[in-house]
């Protein structure tokens, strides 16, 4: 009998063990062709089962691979019948990415224009947006200053400011903290240069020193120069001086234990970088410090407020039909941000070149690192993604503002600015920008300092009936602090749900009605929410009430500067 062949499964590339080959037949029948003999007929029958069944065995396992690769060819045909699988392609997996991950939004703009344009039901939001009212009554700004002269410093304070217009704001007021609960003399601030604002911007370009020295004059001292006998020792070379390395969130007790004797000792020290390197929670005392400095002590310099403020009058001017009220959108979809972001929207494989470019100008390296994973679906679905301007104006129509409303919009470039705007523009015709209601002479002294720039938006947005944060950082949380300040508690302020609005934005069979819907609920809860006390590990800067507003008709001390610590 001829020997088992191997069978080999297909593309598994290893091979069937051999079939064992039949028992050799016992000789004493080798060649035995006579009728067996009556003296043995049992042995005889038994034998020839026995051969029987070694054939039928032999048979099936010669065949074993037949029976190995049915259950492949079972499955195969089960996943040709599903549609799966094809024989000219691997498997393709067709799944709906999960809502909310993909941006959609032209499309349902597309589906809802023609039921948003018909949409006649209501009012302009513009007039009956806020109606909440805080349970225990009205708030008031109150910020005690101090009275009587200063005991003698224990040396000078020099700090950089780094980041942008608002983050050097938080640099500022925690110096000012620092300063005032270790009885030092503060130098002004010196704005640290950055390769992503490029604004060499001083102190005195952007914010009214004088007014600032002024207003502090009874807390804390100001200087603008460290005296010649003191940098005489470092050669007047700031470099020189001994300098902090603050971890950032330090305790107002870290300055006390540790820099206070360095500072007693040096008479000058230096902080840098000083950007976030004191906590939120603070004593009482040292939180008055930061209140007068942010609500009372910086005001922008006189040719910026002027502008400011005539940008202010021209926009209530121009919505006098709706009692002067207008809405400000601080809108972040330049180049640079949709880049941080990783998002990806509808721009295809030039958007995807100019994001690459972008990341690797402002931030060499660090978004191709070994091992790091972008993932834009779960970014978008987590609403870490900037809005685009469509989907601003597909949320504030949502939310019952009309064609006519007048929006002032501040922003720096928006990325593919002619594409991307042209649907906001489409749903509110009335919007303005700084560029638009100012002429080019107005604008020329600042068209190259972007915190200068930044600084005309902030007023104008401060002063706006509702303002619309899209993005978070530091400017809204600055601005939202501002305006609680300055009406009585409330913020006025639109915050969206940014992961609900990346599900609606997502979703193809939504209504114009049910949009409409859930975008109500959403003005409504930042209504109910523009009344918020500062918790801990809250930003006063954003939550003014208690530390920096008072409830009205309730007493208050004249005096509440932090005793100065001393040296033991």
């Amino acid at each position: 009998m001829l020997a088992a062949k191997n069978h080999r499964l297909p593309g598994s590339g290893h091979t069937t063990p051999s079939p064992p080959g039949s028992p050799r037949r016992s000789p004493r029948y080798r060649h035995s062709r006579s009728k067996p003999s009556a003296r043995f007929p049992a042995a005889v029958q038994t034998t020839l089962a026995h051969r029987v069944s070694w054939i039928i065995l032999s048979a099936l396992l010669r065949r074993q691979g037949v029976f190995l690769f049915a259950p492949l060819v079972y499955i195969s045909c089960m996943l040709l019948y599903m549609g799966t699988v094809s024989f000219d392609v691997g498997p393709i997996i067709r799944h709906r990415s999960p809502p909310g991950s993909v941006y959609k939004s032209p499309q349902l703009y597309a589906k809802l224009r023609h039921d948003m344009d018909a949409d006649n039901s209501s009012a302009d939001a513009i007039s009956t947006i806020w109606k909440h009212s805080y349970k225990s009554g009205e708030w008031m700004p109150y910020v005690n200053k101090s009275t009587g002269a200063l005991p003698e410093s224990n040396g000078y304070i020099y700090v950089e400011a780094n980041g942008g217009l608002n983050q050097q704001r938080t640099s500022i007021c925690n110096a000012v903290a620092v300063a005032g609960y270790l009885n030092a003399t503060l130098v002004i601030p010196n704005f640290h240069f950055h390769s992503i604002w490029r604004d060499p911007s001083k102190f005195g370009d952007i914010y009214d020193e004088e007014f600032f020295v002024n207003t502090l004059a009874n807390d804390v001292r100001v200087v603008d120069t460290i005296p010649e006998y003191l940098m005489e020792r470092y050669d007047f070379n700031m470099t020189n001086v001994y300098n902090f390395r603050v971890k950032a969130w330090s305790p107002i007790q870290y300055y006390r234990d540790s820099i206070l004797p360095k500072l007693l000792e040096e008479k000058v020290i230096r902080i840098s970088p000083f950007a976030n390197r004191l906590s939120f929670d603070a004593p009482q005392p040292v939180q008055r410090l930061r209140c007068l400095a942010n609500y009372e002590a910086l005001r922008f310099s006189e040719p910026i407020l002027t502008l400011g403020e005539t940008l202010v009058k021209r926009m209530k001017d121009q919505s006098a039909n709706h009692g002067g009220k207008y809405v400000s959108v601080h809108l972040r979809f330049e180049e640079d941000m949709v880049a941080f972001s990783c998002c990806v929207f509808d721009g295809g494989k030039q958007e995807k070149q100019d994001m690459i470019a972008a990341r690797e100008r402002g931030w060499k390296g660090k978004f191709t690192k070994p091992g790091r994973v972008i993932r834009p679906g779960a970014i978008r679905q987590n609403g870490k993604c900037p809005l685009t301007p469509l989907e601003v104006g597909l949320m504030l129509r949502g939310m019952g503002f009309n064609k006519s409303t007048y929006i002032f919009l501040a922003s720096g470039q928006i990325y593919n600015a002619n594409r991307t705007m042209a649907p906001l523009l489409e749903m509110f015709p009335n919007l303005q920008t700084k560029e638009m209601i100012a002429s080019e002479e107005e604008l020329a002294p600042y068209k190259n300092f972007s915190s200068r720039m930044a600084a005309i938006d902030y007023t104008v947005c401060l002063h706006s009936e509702v303002f619309v944060t899209t993005q978070g950082g530091n400017f809204p949380h600055f601005l939202m602090g501002h305006r609680r300040y300055l009406y009585g508690g409330h913020s006025k302020t639109i915050r969206p749900d940014k992961r609900k609005l990346a599900i609606l934005f997502d979703n193809p069979n939504i209504g114009w009605r049910s949009f409409k819907r859930h975008m109500l609920n959403m003005r409504s809860h930042s209504d109910s929410k523009g009344f918020e006390l500062k918790r801990p590990n809250d930003s006063i800067y954003t939550f003014p009430c208690p530390d920096c507003m008072s409830r009205k008709n309730r007493t208050t001390t004249q005096d509440s500067r932090p005793p100065p610590p001393h040296a033991t």
